[in-house]
């Protein structure tokens, strides 16, 4: 394969200094890079900004662009809130009901746990509108192996009926719950 892991993902801010000092301070991710152009390197267009970029964990790069010439942020209006976000893994249980005793504190509405039968998480939103996602992986390796099995059948089962297919019914009416212990 090409592709060895993803070197960045990227998405716009309001104000990079205020989303450096939130993603510091509530989800523990340091800045690691700080770099403003007045033109676009690829493009040669001159258009100034920041981009910063913050540790994730692991590897993994989180990132943003300061946009100060261009109109305010907005969504797809097609599309709902629910749907665009980013998930973020923890390593326990303590650390999703941590982080959302945390987030609650200082003032950041939080939806959750909810119980994803692979996972539980919780949703927030960051200062510039994205939607988060903290999320911890409860997933037995015999709930992970029967889900592999039929991947391939229930997406081409909704690739025909755009309905859930009948492979996941046992996913969400917690039947996996006795089935994969």
């Amino acid at each position: 394969m090409l592709v060895r892991k993803i070197h960045h993902v990227a998405y716009r801010c309001r104000d990079a200094l205020e989303t450096a000092r939130w993603y510091e301070k509530h989800l523990g991710m340091k800045l690691v890079l700080s770099i403003a152009e007045d033109e676009v390197p690829s493009t040669k267009e001159p258009d100034p900004y920041m981009h910063i970029f913050l540790d994730a964990g692991n590897g993994n790069i989180l990132a943003f662009f300061e946009l100060p010439t261009h109109p305010g942020m907005g969504r797809d209006p097609n599309t709902p809130v629910w749907t665009q976000h980013l998930a973020l893994e923890v390593g326990s249980m303590d650390d999703l009901l941590a982080a959302k005793a945390r987030l609650e504190t200082a003032g950041i509405a939080v939806i959750g746990p909810t119980d994803h039968a692979l996972f539980q998480s919780i949703y927030f939103f960051d200062p510039n509108g994205h939607r988060l996602e903290l999320a911890f992986n409860t997933a037995s390796p015999k709930m992970f192996a029967a889900l592999d099995e039929v991947k391939w059948d229930m997406l081409n089962e909704w690739a025909q009926t755009r309905k859930a297919p009948k492979h996941a019914a046992w996913l969400h009416n917690g039947r996996h719950k006795e089935m994969f212990r």
